[in-house]
């Protein structure tokens, strides 16, 4: 499925087209994968849109991909033909512990052709290993929404008792609660959604309380996690965190709609007495691996719903319209 123009879905709502192409030839250090699934992401709405553009057209989106190793380019050192291997949003990078910040950063999906098909190239430095108790379905989701997920709850420097809360419910934000329950097991969840939706199902996941975007939770949080591509509940976070507390915007980007509330900001209320407001900027190769790790290791299952692939532009407008149940994936089976 390809990319071949931007322009806002509501103007265009079947972005990507579906052709037909060579199979790709990994180069120094690639590996060529058979893709099994790819998670849709709202990352991929920013880049049809505009708000975080490919540098080339066309292209082929797609940065949370599982797959099996059929062949390997020239040096390839750690991955073998029929191994299983997760590619999430960073393709490549310097390898250093800032490498989501370096401008060596390449985007899977973006900056290079992704998982919306059925082979892609990866370089293998930036390819982990699934663990076998993940299916396919399952490990997609983890690649982008829970490895974002799991770094922006390890910058919300919480300590267990604290109070989480989570602002929007959609892939991400349904598995940080569970990654918050497993290592925070003290800590009560709150979630803010405008959704009643999104609101029963965090519940049903173990959520403490659910309210509106506005509403007062049983106590101020010490962290709130947003996850949203609006303006407002970033503000309601502020306004809820309590003093010294931190607020992370867990997002690429922002759409412009209601940006106009940033100048109603209330310093008083909002920004005094040492609230923080802190971004996560793309991942790295250490928090793929860590959210794989701890979704196995604690039991951590994403809730999805599969889509063929020549459905990938009705599952992106879903993932627009919010009010999810979990992740949308592609199945290349389907």
């Amino acid at each position: 499925m390809k990319l071949t123009a931007i322009a806002p879905l509501t103007e265009n709502p079947s972005p990507l087209t579906l052709t037909e192409s060579e199979v790709p030839v990994p180069g120094d250090r690639e590996v060529l994968i058979r893709v099994a699934t790819c998670g849709v992401c709202h990352t991929e709405i920013d880049e049809i849109e505009g708000r975080t553009p490919p540098p080339v057209l066309p292209v082929t989106p797609g940065h949370q991909v599982v797959g099996q190793v059929v062949d390997l380019g020239p040096g390839v050192q750690r991955l073998s033909p029929g191994q299983r291997v997760g590619v999430g949003w960073i393709y490549r990078s310097d390898g250093s512990s800032r490498e989501n910040l370096a401008a060596e950063f390449q985007a899977t999906g973006r900056d290079v052709d992704g998982g919306y098909a059925d082979f892609m190239l990866a370089d293998e430095r930036y390819a982990a290993l699934v663990p076998n108790t993940l299916t396919d379905r399952e490990a997609a989701p983890l690649l982008c929404a829970g490895a974002v997920g799991y770094r922006a709850l390890m910058r919300a420097s919480l300590t267990d008792g604290e109070a989480l809360g989570l602002t929007g419910f959609g892939g991400s934000g349904h598995l940080v609660l569970q990654m918050a329950r497993f290592l925070y097991p003290r800590s009560p969840v709150y979630v803010y959604a405008r959704s009643q939706t999104e609101q029963a199902f965090s519940l049903e996941l173990g959520a403490d309380w659910a309210g509106d975007t506005g509403a007062q939770a049983p106590a101020a949080p010490q962290a709130i996690i947003d996850t949203t591509p609006a303006w407002k509940p970033v503000l309601a976070a502020l306004s809820a965190v309590r003093p010294g507390g931190r607020v992370v915007i867990n997002a690429i980007s922002k759409e412009a709609g209601d940006r106009q509330l940033l100048a109603d900001l209330d310093y008083a209320s909002q920004l005094w007495r040492e609230k923080t407001l802190t971004s996560v900027a793309n991942v790295t190769a250490d928090d793929v691996a860590c959210a794989l790790g701890l979704a196995a290791k604690a039991g951590i299952r994403p809730t999805v719903e599969a889509w063929p692939l020549e459905k990938a532009n009705e599952a992106l407008l879903k993932v627009r319209a919010g009010h999810l149940r979990g992740a949308q994936v592609l199945d290349m089976s389907l």
